[in-house]
């Protein structure tokens, strides 16, 4: 029997309802409107869809929404100048640069700039240190992404095996720090896969929930994935074209064959993908709740 298919897309459509009617209160009870700037340095295609996205979503629901574009040449100093301007905007609550930079630029620097009030992305320190302790306050997106899309999909993960395969900042390491925290839909036994272990499937087969962030196209196939697992594949790999010239895209799971095997399984697209920008929004709307004094409604 195939796997059910959790469906990022729907999963994302509910939380924006809901975000909706946080965002209409807010601006009825306290006159306050969820504001989110993005910054995009350059014209990385990738980027510039990216940000064109995050933009249509915001104003969708009903955010103050500012996109800021800088030539590809900014200085390092510029940037910086233009965080630390936003940073002290109360009509500002969320700050996203998109990346990557230029070469002249340091990421990390750049990432430590935002106030951790405004960091509706979850990168810097403070907000990936409070995850770790157990006290989160914005988490990263695409992690929370993924947690969401298991909790509304019913997934049992207290007690549950949990194998990530991938250690990024972005993906594998938050949502390993998530899933073991001692907190409901949590209390999972993780265990992190990266390049350097030795035996994967070993790992892999072992797992209730397997979430793959891999980085490379089916690089988890039916043999290394335990009959009636979850399968979360965060992966988006151009594989080719169309003859209309419309991107192929593959995950890091070979979907035809896991699916068979899986009890649950994320397409690409339309799994992970969807929840990323919406957790954004979600992280938005928490920073305009502190400003009216209130947190925890989104």
């Amino acid at each position: 029997m195939a796997a059910k298919l959790i469906q990022g897309t729907v999963v994302a459509q509910e939380i924006k309802e809901e975000l909706k009617k946080e965002v209409a209160r807010l601006k009825a009870l306290h006159k306050i409107e969820p504001g989110l700037v993005t910054i995009l340095v350059g014209e990385n295609p990738a980027s510039v869809s990216y940000v064109t996205a995050k933009q249509r979503v915001s104003r969708e629901l009903g955010f103050y929404s500012l996109q800021e574009n800088q030539p590809q040449d900014i200085s390092e100093a510029d940037l910086l100048a233009h965080i630390a301007r936003y940073n002290g905007d109360p009509r500002i609550h969320g700050i996203l640069v998109q990346l990557p930079l230029p070469k002249q630029i340091d990421e990390t620097k750049v990432l430590y700039a935002v106030d951790p009030k405004k960091d509706v992305d979850g990168f810097h320190p403070v907000n990936v240190g409070r995850l770790l302790i157990g006290q989160p306050d914005f988490i990263p997106c695409t992690p929370h992404g993924i947690w969401q899309l298991l909790i509304r999909s019913g997934v049992q993960i207290e007690g549950a095996e949990v194998v990530v395969v991938g250690r990024s900042n972005i993906v594998g390491k938050p949502i390993a720090a998530i899933l073991m925290q001692k907190m409901p839909h949590a209390n999972a036994t993780v265990t992190v896969c990266h390049t350097k272990t030795r035996d994967m499937a070993l790992h892999t087969r072992r797992a209730d929930i397997l979430i793959v962030a891999a980085g490379r196209p089916k690089a988890i196939t039916a043999e290394m994935v335990k009959e009636g697992a979850v399968v979360i594949d965060v992966g988006v790999n151009r594989i080719g074209k169309t003859p209309e010239g419309k991107a192929i895209l593959a995950g890091d799971v070979d979907f035809e064959e896991v699916r068979k095997k899986a009890a649950a399984i994320t397409p690409v697209p339309g799994g992970v993908g969807p929840m990323t920008i919406t957790m954004l929004m979600l992280n938005t709307v928490k920073a305009a709740q502190r400003a009216a004094g209130r947190v925890g409604a989104a």
